[in-house]
């Protein structure tokens, strides 16, 4: 987000919208797909390998500087995402749900760094992938360990009910299984990112409009405004950006578990 405003005429200014999330190549004439948000996903990979390099590739007993960091976001994940749901599966997949909190967050993080300013989840597309791999994980696992009959007879597992309602309440929870838990789980992310990005591009760009280019007795306490309401999003949006990633790994989390154990 190099700038937020639209300028059609001297006088007129004009929210942010769409345009914030729509990128040319970062190459005149080079491949269409290389943009911004990809060239900030390969950022925050790096990011995430150099991390977790600096925490854990010569840990020491009593941990300190990059290692402290390191230990505690394991501890996190470990001990609030993967092993309420995973148990004794825990050690097995705290790799992949670590990569996925730090991926996320640092995605969505990318959007408070000044000169990026670009939550790499805004773009639908980032955790939708993401989304896509946990779920192909947890239909290969549900398959594989109890079979296809044996997965879907644990995730329709209705006791009590009568033989008729199989027929109105399997197709539903089939459903929520196989596609509505798919688009939910990325979709949440996607859009919390989304409108956090747009809201505070419209407050930061009528604090910049109001003080810089049309600076008036009249419009400056706007501004002002503008610019403050602005530091308190981006203070409560760091807050979002935390949590969805927090919510997104718990979700990976719960989808794995109900693959492994072939239940809803």
């Amino acid at each position: 987000m190099r700038t937020t405003i639209l300028i059609t005429s001297p006088e007129e200014w004009t929210a942010p919208g769409s345009e914030l999330f729509q990128f040319a190549p970062i190459i005149p004439g080079g491949p269409e797909w290389f943009t911004k948000p990809v060239l900030i996903a390969l950022l925050s990979s790096v990011i995430a390998i150099a991390v977790c390099w600096a925490a854990f590739a010569k840990p020491k007993i009593v941990p300190r500087g990059w290692q402290s960091l390191g230990e505690y976001a394991y501890d996190f994940v470990r001990d609030q995402i993967a092993r309420p749901n995973l148990g004794k599966d825990t050690d097995r997949w705290m790799g992949l749900l670590l990569t996925i909190f730090l991926t996320v967050l640092i995605w969505n993080l990318m959007g408070v760094i000044p000169f990026i300013q670009f939550p790499i989840a805004a773009h639908i597309a980032f955790p939708a992938v993401l989304a896509v791999s946990v779920y192909v994980i947890k239909v290969y696992l549900g398959v594989r360990h109890h079979g296809v009959r044996g997965y879907l007879r644990g995730v329709i597992y209705l006791e009590g009910l009568p033989g008729w309602a199989y027929g109105i309440y399997a197709p539903l929870i089939l459903a929520e299984v196989f596609v509505t838990s798919l688009f939910t789980h990325f979709i949440r992310l996607f859009a919390n990112m989304f409108a956090g990005h747009l809201l505070v591009a419209f407050f930061s760009s009528v604090g910049f409009w109001f003080l810089f280019e049309q600076l008036s007795p009249l419009g400056a306490p706007l501004g002002v405004l503008g610019v403050a309401v602005t530091v308190l999003i981006t203070a409560f949006e760091m807050f979002i950006q935390f949590l969805q990633a927090f919510l997104f790994a718990m979700l990976a989390a719960m989808y794995i578990a109900s693959g492994l154990h072939g239940s809803h």
